[in-house]
Parts: C-alpha cells; structure tokens; sequence
C-alpha cells in the first residue's frame, strides 16, 4: 500500500513537515510494507516558505527589517531552486526538478532526502523567491497590550520583497496570511519607494489610519526592477478589499480593531482604493483577494505586476501533487482544524479536489486536531447552507451589522457537510485520544496524528485483505 501524505501545519503544534513525518510513522508501524510519499503543504500562509523549501528545495535567506510597529527584527525568506534554462516566471520550471525529498517514498527502515538534498538536473537558484508576509509582518510580533491595527505597517514585508530582488529574483510569491497590519500594503509600497503624500506633500506616517488622508500617490521612485519582476500572490482568502467582507470589517478583530477602529479603517481603505484609481489606472478593491492580508493584496495589485491565486494549487503545482497521486493508494492530509472554512480554499480540500482528480480510485483521508460540529457524516444534521460560509457572511445588514455582530451570529458554523466531502474527502477523523488541554494536546500533537494515522492504516489494510 503506498501512502500520499500531504499534511499542513497544525498551528503552536507541528510545522507540515514534522506533522507529514509523525503520519508516516503511525502508518508505518502499523503497515510495514508500505510505502510513504511526503509532501508538506500549505495554503498560502504560515508555512508556505517551508512547504516550498522542502518540496522544491532552496535556500534561506535572513534581513533585518521592520515588524508591524516599525521596530528592528531579523526575517526569513527563501530562493527556492530552478532550472537553469528555464524562464522562472513560469512557475512549471519548477515543477520540472527532479530529485529532493519525494525521491522513492519513504520505507520502514529507510532514508529520506532533506530539505535541501542534491539536485538531479542543474538549477540556478535566486530567481524564483517566496516572501511570507507574517515573517516580517505576522501577529507573532504583538500581544493584546500591543496590538495596533490603525498604525501597524507592512513595510518590513516590502524590505523582504526589495532584499529579494537585490538577490535577483525575477518571480516573487508573496504569501499572505498571518499578519497583524491593516494598511493595505501601504508599507510594501512605501519600502519599494513609492510616496503616499497627504494634502500638504507631506509623507503619511505608516499604518492603515493614515490612508485617510492620502492626497496623492508619487512612483517615481518606485523600484524600477518591479516593472520587470512577476509577483505571485498566494492566499486562501477571496475578500475584496472594504466593505462587509473586506478587509477591515472580517479581518480587523482579529487584529485588535475594535467597531469604531474597523469603520475608521475601512473608511481609510476605501480612500486608498480611489486615488490608486485615479492615480495609478488600476482598479484593486473588488478584485478577490485584494482584502487578503489586511489588504496587502489590493497593494501588491496596485504597485507590482500581481497575479492572485490559490496557495494552495501553487504548492501543490510545485510539489506535483496530482503526478504523485497517480501512483497512490491513499492521501492522508490535514491541519490544525477542520470546519466551515475548510472547503473554501483551505488545505485538505485542496489536496482532496487536485488528488481525486488525478487519481479518482485514491481514498482520502483528513485528520484534524479539532473537528467543527458541522462536519458531520450524516449531511442532514449539519447547519446553514454552503454560500454562506465563515468568512464570506451575509451582508444584508452592512458593515454596521458586521461590526456589532449581528451579520455572524455567535460560534455559526454554516457548513454543510455535503460540501466537505464534495471536495473528494472521504472521512475526516479528530486526532484528540482523550479528554485534555490545549497545551497538552498541542505538545502531544506528533503522537496523536501517529497513532490515529496507524489506526486508519489498520483499518484501510483490514478492508483491503477482506477484498481480496
């Protein structure tokens, strides 16, 4: 029996690669002879630099930046491999080196390749680089007493982006995900050189507040090299900019931002979408995903040659998930939590829909820390209808009725499990053995995926000897 595991992270727990690692071990302790392909993933997020690192190989890089509040910190950000014939802007190169970790599967009693194992063809490293947002940008950088959504700044994310490309980089995927700012991506521009001028020619102060006072927007000191670099925006969110499901009024708690910071902020987005309008000839707000990362999208899209896609097909374009699944008996994915949000964009769907795909007779199985009441295996019992999922409310009520808390109700889950396992997922099981906290059940994340791992490799074993 050969195995897919295509786990991502499970928050405070395991990074993919270690929750991959500790799904091998359960599955082979209880199967032998099986054979295990890892394949960390990721959905644009925290973690995306890692998935990528260790499916595609490259190195790590470090900077001194910014964080959210403006104060010095060093940062990581990553050169992934590529051919050195190929035209880095078609991220296809790098689904054609060959080598690394998923290099024969992973056996009981064997080896596995690293992170960074040879190549088997040639590659010039550099041109392809990921930036992820939350490295510089993240909410790692702040607590409750810190938290600042009207003044925090992506500018240190935008110091990545320009250390990137002083490295050459001619592709750039910035994942979005994770972040503590609220400013539009106002600070990515103002670190590549543009100028954000209030009425008076002065320079804004960073943050998002500031934007309502944006007269004009100056490129001509904008880094020249963006004109000829392709940026790639990864990200499990499809948020428009401002409004009821934009950035501000989803996003903006979690960040801090009281009712009267989210309309004081969206209000201050919506000025930035205008004179970007006006003054740059693009039109950024509506598009899906310019809300993502406090906006940093709508950014991107305004002052880069941005693109918006799923993280999750771009890790998995990379990883070449749907070749790998060719070959495979089972997929076993997963993360931290499975609910409302899953089949929108989120991980193990993701995985679930690119590996039934290529491979229709492949079982797929999710494991979760946490399993949503909603995701349930009898459909009927589920609640609320698939077009209104977390983290896309009705908006009848407006962003008033989103900020006070009458648009979500409190603790809705509006999954339908139908849509879950639509997706191609054919069970989901919670990793939990018994009752206990969460820092004990953080801390004993690794053995819970292997032993519920090895119970589902018995189970899938048992079925297939009865059929024989």
């Amino acid at each position: 029996m050969k195995f897919l595991i295509a786990m991502d992270s499970f928050k405070g727990s395991l990074d993919a690669v270690k929750a991959c690692h500790a799904v091998a071990r359960g599955a082979m302790s209880a199967c032998p002879s099986a054979r295990c392909d890892i394949t960390p993933m990721a959905d644009g997020g925290e973690g995306t630099l890692d998935a990528l690192l260790a499916s595609v190989g490259g190195r790590r890089r470090s900077a001194m930046v910014h964080d959210p509040l403006m104060r010095p910190v060093r940062a990581e950000y990553g050169l992934l491999d590529a051919p050195a014939d190929g035209d880095a802007q078609n991220f296809g190169d790098i689904q054609g080196i060959e080598g690394g970790p998923h290099d024969g599967g992973l056996r009981a009693g064997g080896s596995h390749s690293g992170d960074h194992a040879p190549r088997a063809m040639a590659a010039e490293s550099g041109r392809v680089a990921v930036v992820e947002m939350a490295r510089a940008s993240g909410l790692q950088y702040v607590d409750e007493q810190t938290r600042d959504p009207l003044h925090a700044s992506t500018f240190g994310t935008g110091e990545l982006i320009r250390h990137a490309l002083d490295d050459g980089a001619r592709t750039i995927i910035v994942t979005l995900g994770g972040s503590a700012t609220n400013d539009g991506g106002a600070g990515i521009a103002q670190a590549l050189g543009a100028r954000l001028l209030d009425a008076n020619g002065r320079d804004l102060e960073p943050g998002g507040a500031a934007l309502a006072r944006l007269d004009h927007i100056d490129t001509a000191h904008l880094d020249h090299r963006l004109a000829h670099t392709v940026v790639r925006i990864a990200t499990d969110v499809t948020n428009p900019l401002t409004g009821p499901t934009g950035a501000s009024a989803v996003f903006g708690p979690q960040k801090g931002a009281t009712p009267s910071m989210v309309r004081q902020l969206d209000n201050a987005l919506v000025r930035f979408a205008q004179v970007i309008e006006r003054d740059l000839g693009r039109s950024v707000a509506a598009v899906p995903g310019a809300g993502a990362g406090g906006g940093t999208g709508a950014g991107l899209l305004a002052f880069t040659n941005a693109t918006v896609e799923p993280g999750i097909q771009l890790v998995a374009t990379a990883s070449r998930l749907a070749d790998r699944a060719g070959t495979a008996d089972v997929c076993i994915t997963g993360e931290g939590r499975i609910d409302g949000q899953t089949a929108y964009g989120k991980t193990p769907a993701g995985v679930a829909r690119i590996v039934k795909q290529a491979n229709p007779r492949i079982v797929v199985v999710a494991l979760a820390g946490a399993v949503a009441r909603g995701v349930a295996a009898v459909p009927q019992t589920a609640v609320g209808s698939p077009d209104t999922a977390v983290g896309s409310p009705d908006t009848a009520g407006g962003i008033d009725s989103l900020v006070t808390g009458t648009g979500v109700p409190d603790g809705a889950d509006r999954s339908v499990s139908a849509d879950l396992y639509a997706c191609g997922i054919d069970a989901v099981f919670p990793i939990i053995r018994e009752p206990q906290s969460l820092a004990d059940a953080c801390r004993e994340t690794a053995d819970n995926l292997a032993a519920t791992a090895a119970n589902v490799a018995r189970l899938l074993a048992a079925v297939a000897d009865a059929d024989r």
